[in-house]
């Protein structure tokens, strides 16, 4: 058994620490928040083995131009004077081909279905989480998206993956609850979604029943180390000393491996969600993105939850912008016209930072400057999708066992 220390307490962190606690370790969890909100909150909840292709492929750079000039645009990246946006950009326009989407497919899939399947455990031991396998729509509007998105289908069916291609008609039958205006869609019948707050509520309760240690409000102020090795953490009110270490603060990770002198190349994705009630509207009920906005669509118990945009900002940069709000709005009615969705007010907006790698792939390793170092982050809008199997591959390499899969791709 070893003393385990999880920096943060996201969906990663969290994940990490059940999977750590289960295997017999002894675990704490420091995070700066109370924990009653952040990045897992206001996810759109889906489980997607159909996302295998990293956010670095070919054509996110001409679309990122373009998309540049439009403040209600699905993908910005905040112009600023900075060494580090511009080592970020650098990097994902060094990865922005099919030669690394070839190289990491397998991986990011493989992760997607190990993750699945741990779901399936925990849904088991919960139902209010509300896992359900509806799979996942992609819906299009124009013949050129469809092209792009059945490229992908077809990609996943050699991969494996169970897919259907809908005409216009194939989409309205399956999903009858609402009026669609879509041209056609991949049907990725192997997704699943749940409710991420409810799954976070979950996880803070069962960790703490498996003898976690929970210490919230709590800021690293800084890192003490020897030989090689990370001796403690120093926080205002005392030092905390274990044997372990993981690394899983999300956006701020960065900024805490800085005081070790490791670079992790990453930035925060601001993105944004609200919820509508499905007793104003005929909602839909098959989890969706749509596509030409980048807008994901998952329907909850009561309520469908509308999210989207990838800002690549800052995380100081707290404020709503309430034209990428509307930029969602305009996609969810141009999609679904009987809803006459309106622009939110921003009270009942949520925002959170999504921690972008430049190649669009997690990181997930043991460092090899601090032999007692372990780095879990980078996941962008893969959070919640890959938490279970990012937090048991931390166990696995603590516990110094063989992997599940394979994780050389997922190195600093």
């Amino acid at each position: 058994m070893k003393n385990c220390i999880v920096i943060g307490g996201g969906i990663i962190g969290l994940c990490s620490a059940y999977y750590l606690a289960k295997a017999g370790h002894r675990v704490t969890v420091l995070d700066k928040s109370d924990l009653s909100d952040g990045c897992s909150y206001g996810n759109a909840g889906m489980i997607v083995p159909s996302h295998f292709i990293p956010l670095a492929q070919p054509g996110m750079i001409g679309k990122g131009i373009r998309w540049m000039f439009n403040s209600k645009s699905p993908f910005y990246v905040q112009p600023r004077l900075s060494a580090d946006l511009l080592q970020w950009g650098m990097t994902f326009y060094q990865h922005a081909n099919a030669k690394h989407v070839e190289a990491s497919k397998q991986a990011l899939l493989d992760l997607s279905l190990m993750s699945k399947d741990l779901y399936k455990d925990l849904a088991a031991a919960r139902p209010d989480i509300f896992y359900q396998e509806k799979g996942l729509l992609m819906l299009y509007q124009s013949e050129k998206v469809g092209e792009e998105e059945i490229e992908v289908g077809e990609m996943a069916k050699t991969l494996g993956v169970d897919v259907d291609f809908l005409d216009q008609q194939g989409v309205q039958q399956l999903e009858a609850g609402v009026q669609l205006n879509a041209l056609g869609g991949v049907h990725f019948k192997s997704d699943a979604h749940l409710y991420p707050n409810a799954l976070m509520s979950f996880l803070k309760q069962e960790v703490e029943k498996i003898g976690v240690e929970i210490i919230r409000n709590t800021f690293v102020e800084s890192i003490e180390k020897t030989n090689g090795k990370i001796t403690g953490l120093k926080t205002a009110n005392q030092t905390y000393t274990a044997d372990e270490f993981v690394l899983c603060a999300g956006s701020w990770s960065p900024l805490l491996a800085k005081q070790l002198g490791i670079k992790i190349q990453l930035l925060p994705g601001k993105g944004y969600s609200f919820n509508i009630s499905d007793q104003e509207n005929n909602l839909p009920t098959i989890p969706s993105i749509l596509c030409e906005g980048k807008v994901a669509v998952s329907p909850f118990k009561n309520s469908v939850r509308f999210g989207g945009t990838m800002e690549i900002t800052q995380v100081k940069n707290t404020g709503i912008n309430l034209n990428r709000v509307e930029g969602i709005v305009n996609t969810v009615n141009s999609f679904y016209p009987e809803i006459n969705l309106e622009t939110p007010d921003s009270k009942e907006v949520w925002s959170g930072f999504r921690p972008c790698t430049p190649t669009g792939m997690p990181i997930i390793s043991r460092n090899n400057k601090y032999s007692n170092l372990t780095i879990c982050t980078g996941h962008g809008m893969m959070g919640i999708s890959l938490g279970p199997a990012s937090g048991k591959l931390v166990e696995e390499i603590i516990s110094e066992q063989k992997t599940t899969v394979d994780i050389n791709r997922f190195t600093e």
